[in-house]
C-alpha cells in the first residue's frame, strides 16, 4: 500500500475534501467526476461527476453516462440540490447534486459514490445521429466503493504558478483551469442497476477532482487518455490541437511504473476525426525519461454528445466520452478516453 505522503503527491489530504460553503468567486467551480469500468471491459460508466458552479452553488450540474455494451447507452444527466458537505463528524466529505452523491471516506485512499435516479436508454449510433427518444427512460442505480492506487497526478495552476507563465502558456493553461486539479487511478467494487437487470463487478478506472477557474472562451477540441494496467503499470494524458498560431500547445502526462510517476509527453495523438461507434484506432505514444512508451488502443463502451448550432450552440462541438482497449507490451486493460473537437 502506498504512503500517504506518495499518495498525496505533494498536495495535503485536506485537499480532497470539498468546500464548506459557496466559493466568493461566482466562476469557481467544485468539480468530481469517475471513469469506471468493469475490469474485463464488459460495460461501463464513461463517466459519472458534478460541476458545482459558485455562481449556481444550489442547482449544481451532474452527468452519468453509462456503456452496456453492443452499442447500448443510457444518457443520464440533469441539475439539482446538494446535500450538506458536513459528515456526522463535521469535515466537509460529501459532494451531491441530485441523484448523484461522492463521499470521501479516507483522503487520497477511498472513496464511494451513489446514483439513484434514471436516464435515456438507447444507444450510440443513434447519439451520434441525434435520434435519441427523451422518452425512453429507464430507472438506474450506481453504488460504487474505490480504493486509489497510484499517486495523485498534480495540475498545479495556482496564482503563483501562473504568474510565472507567460502569456501563451497562460492561454493553454486556461482550459485546464487555474486553481488545481488531479487525477487518481483506482480499483473498487461496484453494483450496477438498469432498468431491473442487476451487475456486481469488480471495477477499475480513473478519478478526478479539481477547485479552480476554468475559463473556455480559447477551447478548440483535446485528447485525454489514461488507464491502470493489471501489473500495477500507468498512464495519463491530456493535449489540445495546435492553435495554428506557433504556439506549442498544453501537453502534459505520465508514465507510471515499478512505483516511479515520471513526466511525459504525447507525441503520436488519436484526435478526433470521425463519429464511430466503436473500434476506432486510439493507439498513442508518450515520452519520457524511459524513452518512448507505445500504447495500442481500439475504442469500446463509447458515448457521444453532438452539439451544433441547431442546438442554440455558436459552434459544432463533438464530444466523445467512452472507454478503450489498451494493450501495452502485451498486457491488456480498460481505460478512458475522452476527445472532443470544435468546427466553426
Amino acid at each position: 500500500m502506498l504512503s500517504l505522503e506518495r499518495l498525496t503527491n505533494g498536495l495535503t489530504p485536506s485537499h480532497d475534501l470539498f468546500f464548506e460553503t459557496k466559493p466568493g468567486d461566482p466562476e469557481m467551480r467544485e468539480s468530481t467526476s469517475l471513469w469506471v469500468f468493469e475490469e474485463g471491459g464488459a460495460f461501463g460508466i464513461p463517466r459519472i461527476g458534478i460541476e458545482g458552479e459558485a455562481r449556481s452553488w444550489d442547482d449544481r450540474a451532474y452527468q452519468a453516462n453509462i456503456a452496456l455494451g453492443g452499442g447500448r447507452i443510457v444518457d443520464a444527466g440533469g441539475r439539482g440540490p446538494g446535500p450538506s458537505p458536513l459528515d456526522a463528524d463535521g469535515r466537509p466529505t460529501v459532494f451531491g447534486a441530485g441523484p448523484l452523491t461522492f463521499r470521501c471516506l479516507d483522503p487520497f485512499r477511498r472513496w464511494s459514490m451513489t446514483f439513484d435516479g434514471s436516464g435515456v436508454g438507447g444507444t450510440v449510433d443513434q447519439q451520434i445521429g441525434g435520434t435519441l427518444d427523451r422518452n425512453a427512460v429507464v430507472p438506474v442505480r450506481i453504488d460504487l466503493d474505490l480504493e486509489m492506487v497510484t499517486p495523485a497526478w498534480v495540475h498545479d495552476h495556482s496564482a503563483d504558478r501562473v504568474a510565472e507563465m507567460s502569456d501563451e502558456e497562460r492561454a493553454e493553461a486556461q482550459s485546464m483551469g487555474f486553481g488545481w486539479r488531479l487525477e487518481h487511478m483506482f480499483r473498487g467494487k461496484g453494483r450496477l442497476e438498469v432498468d431491473g437487470a442487476v451487475r456486481e463487478f469488480a471495477a477499475i478506472g480513473s478519478r478526478i477532482k479539481r477547485q479552480s477557474v476554468r475559463p473556455l472562451t480559447n477551447f478548440r477540441g483535446h485528447c485525454w487518455q489514461a488507464a491502470l494496467f493489471p501489473d500495477g503499470r500507468a498512464f495519463g494524458f491530456i493535449t489540445y490541437p495546435p492553435a495554428g498560431d506557433g504556439s506549442v500547445p498544453y501537453n502534459t502526462g505520465y508514465v507510471y511504473q515499478d512505483g516511479t510517476m515520471y513526466p511525459a509527453r504525447a507525441t503520436r495523438i488519436p484526435w478526433l476525426t470521425d463519429l464511430l461507434p466503436e473500434d476506432d484506432d486510439v493507439s498513442f505514444e508518450l515520452e519520457s525519461e524511459l524513452g518512448v512508451t507505445r500504447v495500442r488502443g481500439r475504442t469500446r463502451l463509447t458515448t457521444f454528445k453532438v452539439m451544433g448550432k441547431a442546438d442554440g450552440a455558436p459552434m459544432e462541438f463533438h464530444l466523445h466520452q467512452g472507454g478503450a482497449e489498451y494493450d501495452w507490451d502485451g498486457v491488456t486493460s480498460y481505460g478512458m478516453i475522452e476527445r472532443s473537437r470544435t468546427q466553426a
